[in-house]
């Protein structure tokens, strides 16, 4: 549609221009990043915070 290349194409194009990423690098994204560990912590806590309120009523 108006001339354009399809998304795919564009997609492809653009990840073809990024160079490789570095061994051990797995976010290109700081923000990403920043959330995927944020969430994992959260759900560690509640984990934690849950056990010790079953076990306190136990």
């Amino acid at each position: 549609m108006f001339h354009r290349k399809p998304l795919e194409e564009r997609i492809a194009e653009r990840q073809a221009k990024l160079p490789p990423l570095k061994e051990g690098q797995h976010f290109e994204h700081g923000p990403a990043k920043f959330v995927f560990i944020s969430l994992i912590t959260a759900v560690v806590l509640m984990h934690i915070v849950g056990l010790a309120i079953v076990m306190h009523f136990a």
